[in-house]
């Protein structure tokens, strides 16, 4: 899937509020940093981790919520 698909699907389940799905991919960013595994098997090595964020919630793996 490409990066473009991912986003689209990625923005989709953040209902299309750009704000809320930069928040969440933040903060799931955060959390990969702080030592948070992947919820995903990564498709490809060397994955950004803003990348690895938008996929979890892409697939649904990570929810995004108003906050």
């Amino acid at each position: 899937m490409r990066i473009e698909q991912i986003n689209a699907k990625a923005l989709e389940k953040a209902n299309y509020d750009r704000y809320l799905l930069a928040e969440a991919v933040s903060k799931r960013v955060n959390a990969l940093i702080n030592g948070a595994k992947p919820l995903i098997t990564l498709p490809k090595a060397n994955m950004q981790l803003t990348e690895i964020a938008t996929l979890e919630i892409a697939e649904g793996v990570v929810k995004v919520r108003e906050v």
